[in-house]
């Protein structure tokens, strides 16, 4: 993955990875005419290797999720954000936030994949005024480090298992103080909170 025009040295996409989404709501005619616009994408996986923690949660006799300093945060990222405006360059517009929501993950040493999602959200407000509001959903793809001691191998930090479900959806939603009702905008917009 490329960050500032280089390439980030822990941070991955999957190739040929999203899809493009889009819901358009319309209301009324003529002057009394109003529009709803949500963007989005889904399906875009992204990983980091390192940069990502996760400490100091709650924890009862059944917790088995180790707290950890330093995790590979991996997830299948669902994104939507809705316009304020029809009058837009789509295609600029979307290729930028899909940029910043791949930077931030990368850049952001997190503390929680929650903490992650909000400043992804926020950099999105801040470089585009026009966006009501943006939702987010990720699956927290765990990935272990494999046991290779019954190998009598050490396991460096090299070789992982990376677990076949996700095991907690973390969502977010980031809106502008200001933004006006979202109306119909979100009903046939599915995979969001």
């Amino acid at each position: 993955m490329v960050v500032d025009g280089t390439e980030h040295n822990h941070t991955w996409v999957r190739r040929g990875q999203e899809i493009r989404t889009a819901a358009i709501s319309v209301e009324g005619t003529g002057p009394a005419q109003q529009v709803w616009v949500v963007g989005g994408l889904k399906d875009l996986v992204i990983l980091k290797s390192t940069g990502s923690e996760f400490a100091g949660f709650m924890q009862d006799p059944y917790t088995l999720l180790q707290p950890t300093n330093d995790r590979v945060m991996a997830t299948s990222l669902t994104a939507g954000w809705r316009f304020m405006t029809t009058d837009v360059d789509w295609e600029a517009t979307y290729a930028g936030i899909k940029q910043i929501l791949m930077t931030q993950f990368a850049l952001v040493h997190s503390l929680a994949l929650q903490q992650t999602l909000y400043r992804m959200g926020e950099a999105v407000l801040e470089a585009y005024p026009f966006i009501a509001e943006i939702r987010l959903s990720a699956p927290n793809k765990h990935h272990f480090l494999y046991d290779l001691s019954p190998f009598n191998v050490a396991n460096d930090d090299e070789v992982y298992h990376a677990a076949d479900r996700p095991y907690g959806l973390i969502q977010a939603t980031i809106t502008h103080d200001d933004a006006p009702d979202a109306g119909p905008a979100w009903d046939s917009y599915t995979g969001l909170i």
